[in-house]
């Protein structure tokens, strides 16, 4: 092997050392809210048996779907615009040249967004998000539509920041078909064990691989060919002894999303509702279950019969009719025990915990209009909506800083690169682009000074 490989692989296997005290966390919250995310095994890989055994409830499923669906609706919406390109100097904004070029330039990129599998991968990434608080996509080149994203799920990968907290590095450890390794990266750069299935007509075969991400500190900076660039980009085997990469390229930025829901200290994954509401998911399992027993109990109960009327026939459906011995023992067939349990209150008990659940989840946020007071004013509906974007505020922001800016950024970058955005201005020279969101969310979080202020005018106007 390699010292190349050896120095990949070492790596690997730190991450995933690092990693490995959030895997059993992770798959708790797959197996009770999320059963088909998560490959904590290679094997796990297109596996189509059954996984919800454990959910015997899905408020908490349908929850995060609520959630991820406000936040696609809310934050980057396909059906309206959601972000603009802006320049810090206001009079400069005003100048038509400066502003024509900015709005072409942002339809391009929304172009690009909207031709791409990017919608459909975001959608999946808010998913992944609130569940496990960590997400990861590749946004790949594509010669017909600029870009592609390929979204990962949570226990293939591990990831790990720089000195600021930035995500910058990924390791990912795949499978792929003897067929799609040597369609995609050629048989002469195969392994001998991939070059042997393949002659044998084996192209179904499974093969492990491992891609790393990370950054490039031996490049020489006055090249700029895809060995020399800030970010290196490695395919290998893992058990390739013979071979030293399948292929190294490499990227101008980093080119991954890897945003997090929230982190703690220095934590290099995120934390998430998910994780907050495991409990009262668990707690509405079980009375779930529980309430089906006593059900059960109250329905179709276990009898005690007299022992007089042992190898006789008892028609125990509505309506039967058992015949046992006049002399004998008079009691007749009864149930062993009784089961006076007032389910009333078990119902107000789930309910409660549903709310929870919800809460976790930010429904409320997401559904106010539908479970909004229609005898409330619209002064008190302003400052309700108001008190809740307050607590959506720091994820919002910490997801345009980690999925939406570096996703925007890529998207114009290699426009640039291919030479596709019209030329700019003289103006622009020097000064740096500015995006600036103007989704539901983001404007639902200027209004909060916005209702302040008006609420002060109205005052003062009395």
């Amino acid at each position: 092997m390699s010292e190349e490989l050896k120095l990949l692989n070492k790596r690997w296997s730190a991450l995933k050392i690092e990693r490995s005290t959030w895997l059993q966390h992770w798959s708790d919250v797959s197996r009770n809210l999320l059963p088909v995310n998560g490959r904590y095994f290679i094997s796990d890989r297109n596996k189509g048996f059954k996984r919800h055994n454990v959910i015997y409830d899905s408020t908490g499923t349908k929850a995060l779907r609520v959630l991820a669906a406000g936040m696609m609706s809310g934050m980057t919406s396909p059906s309206r615009p959601w972000f603009k390109l802006s320049v810090t100097d206001q009079e400069l904004m005003q100048y038509q040249p400066v502003k024509v070029w900015l709005n072409e330039v942002g339809d391009l990129v929304s172009d690009v967004l909207a031709k791409s599998n990017c919608y459909r991968v975001l959608h999946s990434m808010y998913e992944e998000l609130g569940a496990f608080g960590t997400a990861s996509a590749l946004i790949a080149e594509d010669f017909n539509n600029v870009i592609h994203l390929h979204p990962f799920t949570i226990g293939e990968y591990a990831i790990t920041t720089d000195w600021k907290g930035e995500v910058n590095t990924l390791y990912r450890e795949f499978d792929k078909t003897v067929a799609e390794i040597v369609g995609e990266f050629g048989l002469e750069n195969c392994s001998s064990v991939v070059k042997s299935a393949y002659q044998r007509g084996n192209l179904d075969t499974w093969i492990t691989l491992i891609h790393a991400i990370e950054p490039r500190a031996d490049r020489d900076q006055s090249k700029k060919d895809n060995l020399n660039m800030p970010w290196k980009s490695v395919y290998f085997e893992r058990n390739a002894g013979d071979k030293k990469v399948l292929r190294e390229s490499g990227y101008q930025r980093y080119p991954c999303l890897s945003p997090r829901w929230t982190t703690v200290g220095g934590d290099i994954y995120g934390v998430s509702p998910g994780m907050e509401a495991l409990g009262d998911i668990k707690q509405l399992q079980a009375q779930q279950f529980r309430k089906s027993q006593a059900i059960d109990y109250q329905a179709n109960p276990p009898i005690q019969v007299p022992s007089s009327m042992k190898n006789r026939e008892i028609e125990l459906f509505p309506g039967g009719i058992s015949y046992y011995d006049a002399n004998g023992p008079t009691q007749g067939v009864k149930t062993a025990f009784e089961v006076n349990l007032n389910l009333q209150t078990l119902l107000m008990d789930i309910q409660d915990v549903r709310t929870r659940i919800n809460g976790a989840f930010f429904s409320d946020i997401f559904m106010a209009i539908s479970q909004q007071d229609n005898r409330m004013t619209a002064t008190e509906v302003a400052a309700r909506n108001e008190e809740k974007m307050l607590m959506l505020g720091p994820v919002v922001e910490r997801l345009n800083n980690e999925l939406l800016d570096p996703l925007i950024e890529t998207v114009f970058e290699r426009l640039l690169t291919a030479n596709m955005l019209p030329t700019p201005p003289e103006e622009l020279q020097g000064h740096d682009l500015n995006i600036e969101y103007v989704s539901m969310l983001a404007q639902a979080q200027k209004a909060v000074s916005v209702n302040g202020i008006d609420r002060f005018v109205s005052s003062m106007g009395q």
